[in-house]
């Protein structure tokens, strides 16, 4: 991407308020963490990704999620912001290169990996948060990526049926499906 049209800025700016609004609508507490909580910020996540590609889906995701973090836990919110942010410039990167379903799979398990594996690392260095305490939070990390490729993934899918000019936002090009 060379310049960001007027387009896509203003995607950039929804995605980050979808994505916050995904994280803060539903806020599971996970036991025995500072401040760790399950959310849907996955969805928005893969979906901005899926749908709008690498760069702006890490601005969106990390923006995204760091916000939702500043209302209720702010000492992760660096952590957030590389986590979801990464997860979702590696899948974009994947679907960019392989523009297929396949892609998108294989970018959903390569951001996971980098999710779940930046929380568990960042924590503990940035967040205060103790080894075993960011432990606890590795299986609920899993469920909320794979909630979030099982619901992302199909979402990407209806909205591009439903407005095919939306691959053309973010890739510059559509994309057939395999």
């Amino acid at each position: 991407m060379k310049r960001l049209t007027t387009m896509q800025i203003a995607v950039i700016a929804v995605m980050i308020a979808v994505v916050t609004v995904f994280t803060l609508a539903v806020r599971v507490p996970i036991p025995g963490t500072p401040g760790g909580y399950v959310n849907f910020s996955d969805v928005a996540v893969y979906f901005t990704a899926f749908a709008f590609g690498p760069w702006i889906g890490f601005v969106a995701a990390g923006v995204g999620t760091a916000i939702a973090d500043l209302i209720g836990f702010p000492a992760t919110a660096p952590v957030t912001f590389f986590a979801h942010g990464l997860e979702a410039l590696v899948a974009g990167l994947v679907i960019w290169r392989f523009r297929s379903w396949k892609g998108m799979l294989l970018g959903w398990l390569l951001g996971a990996l980098i999710m779940v594996g930046l929380y568990f690392l960042g924590e503990p260095l940035i967040a205060g948060y103790t080894q075993p305490q960011a432990a606890l939070e590795v299986p609920a990390n899993v469920a909320q990526v794979v909630v979030g490729g099982i619901i992302g993934i199909p979402l990407v899918y209806a909205v591009r049926r439903a407005y095919p000019p939306i691959s053309q936002i973010g890739f510059g090009q559509t994309w057939k499906d395999m």
